[in-house]
């Protein structure tokens, strides 16, 4: 009988730490007398934040680029500050709207781990891109730097012959987090000898360990496979990185977390491959439809309509060219809405033809929300593309891109996409006169929910590298109970 994975404990924590945004409050003050009986809850900004960034890469010839930001227009006193584990600060952004950036070259830049408060710590972002001109893991990888958390799932990770696949673990505590990691093919749990289900690995504080998939289970040379990282004691900030011979290179994200519906934003226009990755964590099979939102509205790929993921098992569907030349995000709901069932999916992307090709990963994303940032952005023609899908109703965002890490003014625009349509804004909106990487902020005006990616172009060689990272609520509020005084309690 083959071993699923159950919706655990770990996952309804990690739900919860999401919510928050692992974030913390100071009590509110208590509402007058006269306010007795109320027990609302007011949204307030949080007052720290963490953030952890793996070890760009491994390659001597290596060019990786931080940039921070916390959105919005100042006031107010904080400080922010992501640091080696030796202490040496990287970057440290002083105030709210002003982006800063540092750069590190070859495989000796380290993983960081930080920390922000006070004004700085509501939708504070930071981001990493690297860039590797040739060899077998040549690329451009990029990644938002990751909330700690207790539970993560990545679909489309691999151990096929020609993959190397590293999770990178970063502890940013004081103490020791244990993780599991087991894997999932199209079989079910992958294990190489009796009783050999999952690998256990214990991360020191404060420090990063990088797992290689294809030497925890040798034996298993699978295409299609899930990941699913969990802590038993601590927590993590957890990413996939995949490198493919004669392909390419990049980071995959964690997916968003198991739901019957899914959105993946921002395949690109010129994919000339794009492949679903799908697992169902629980207990029921689920048959999913795949549709992609392109301009027009939800196409149906032919004769790629349908998916059956059974239940503990990884699925692949070989999706072509789906794009056609227009920008896209595909969707994934219940074939039958009576019996919806979670899953979690990614998609492999590729540009180019070979030998002139590059390796990209599209993951489900929850929506911006009210707002939503990625830091690095670059205001070179056409290497900066956004896509925006409107996967309910008609929304309207707002888009600023703040000035450059080396000045310029902010812009502004609003953008209105119809319900069921994915709009492409080529290039993205970009600050005036700005010079250095810059950020981008959506808000939900109206409408939605929108989905939202930027993918990020920087050709070398003939070779159209590039990387994307979706938007996601940057959980810069959490709600936070009324407290109404009640001296009775003293007689009680």
């Amino acid at each position: 009988m083959k071993q699923r994975a159950p919706l655990t404990l770990a996952a309804v924590t990690a739900a919860l730490a999401a919510v928050t945004g692992l974030a913390f409050l100071t009590a509110p003050a208590a509402t007058p007398a006269g306010g007795a009986g109320r027990a609302d809850a007011a949204r307030r900004p949080v007052e720290r934040s963490v953030l952890v960034c793996p070890e760009p890469s491994s390659s001597d010839i290596a060019e990786t680029t931080y940039t921070s930001l916390t959105p919005g227009k100042g006031g107010g006193a904080g400080t922010a500050r992501l640091a080696t584990r030796e202490g040496k600060a990287v970057l440290e952004p002083r105030e709210p709207g002003k982006p800063v950036s540092a750069t590190a070259s070859g495989a000796e830049a380290p993983g960081l781990t930080g920390a922000a408060e006070g004004a700085l710590a509501p939708g504070w972002t930071a981001q990493q891109t690297t860039k590797v001109a040739v060899g077998h893991t040549r690329g451009l990888l990029g990644l938002s730097c990751t909330v700690p958390g207790t539970d993560f799932w990545f679909p489309g990770v691999s151990t096929a012959k020609g993959r190397q696949d590293y999770i990178h673990l970063t502890n940013p505590d004081d103490t020791v987090a244990e993780v599991d990691i087991k894997l999932y093919g199209p079989d079910g749990l992958v294990k190489d000898k009796p009783g050999a289900v999952a690998a256990v690995f214990r991360v020191d504080a404060r420090s990063t360990a990088k797992v290689s998939l294809s030497t925890l289970f040798p034996d298993s040379r699978l295409t299609d496979v899930t990941a699913h990282v969990t802590t038993g004691s601590g927590r993590v900030g957890a990413s996939a990185q995949a490198a493919e011979d004669g392909v390419g290179t990049d980071w995959l994200p964690a997916s968003a977390g198991p739901a019957d519906t899914l959105v993946l934003p921002g395949i690109p226009a010129d994919a000339t491959s794009v492949r679903l990755v799908a697992f169902a964590p629980g207990e029921d099979d689920a048959d999913l439809t795949v549709r992609l939102s392109g301009p027009g509205g939800r196409l149906t790929p032919a004769g790629k309509e349908r998916l059956h993921v059974k239940a503990g098992m990884t699925a692949g569907l070989d999706l072509g060219d789906v794009t056609r030349g227009e920008a896209g995000s595909l969707l994934l709901a219940p074939a039958d809405p009576g019996k919806a069932v979670p899953v979690v999916a990614a998609l492999r992307v590729v540009r180019g033809t070979a030998p002139k090709q590059e390796l990209g990963f599209v993951p489900a994303s929850a929506p911006v929300g009210e707002r939503a940032t990625v830091a690095d952005n670059r205001a070179d023609d056409k290497a900066t593309a956004l896509t925006l899908t409107a996967s309910g109703a008609d929304a309207t965002v707002r888009v600023t891109a703040s000035a450059g890490t080396e000045g310029g003014q902010p812009a502004v625009q609003e953008i209105t996409v119809k319900a069921g349509t994915t709009r492409a804004v080529v290039p993205a909106p970009a600050p005036s006169g700005g010079k250095g990487p810059y950020a981008l902020t959506i808000e939900t005006l109206s409408g939605g929910p929108v989905h939202a990616a930027r993918t990020l172009t920087l050709p070398h060689d003939g070779i159209p590298m590039f990387t994307v990272q979706a938007f996601t609520d940057d959980r810069s509020t959490v709600s936070v109970p009324r407290a109404v005084e009640d001296p009775s309690i003293l007689l009680r």
